[in-house]
């Protein structure tokens, strides 16, 4: 059992930055294949980016490419989501995701098994 907890998220101008982090507990995260993904109001949660167990391998969402930067740190149990020059569309709630025996290419929602409640980003123009 895997139990996620997102911070970081706030209101930041447009072409500003923010780092969002997702806290684990479980000595077996480790082995997860970690994600984020986001929600904006009226739409579906769609995927953002991933990363594997070891680092080694990471899977973005076109739109994000170049802008955000997925990271995970095991010695501490946490992965990290770096977002730079951030744009209005990128308003949503911010989801941190764990999957067992996940690539990094898993895009659809339903292949991941835990979730954490969310952290809010808006940003304005």
């Amino acid at each position: 059992q895997v139990q996620l907890v997102e911070s970081g998220g706030g209101l930041v101008q447009t072409g500003g930055s923010l780092r969002l982090s997702c806290a684990a507990s479980g000595r077996t995260f480790r082995t997860y294949t970690t994600g984020w993904f986001r929600q904006a109001p009226g739409k579906e949660r769609e995927f953002v980016a991933a990363i594997n167990w070891s680092g080694s391998s990471t899977y973005y969402k076109d739109s994000v490419k170049g802008r955000f930067t997925i990271s995970r740190d095991n010695g501490k149990n946490t992965v990290s989501l770096q977002m730079n020059s951030l744009k209005a569309e990128d308003t949503a709630v911010y989801y941190c995701a764990a999957g067992v025996g996940l690539s990094a290419t898993a895009v659809m929602p339903t292949a991941w098994n835990y979730w954490g409640q969310g952290t809010q980003v808006t940003v304005s123009s």
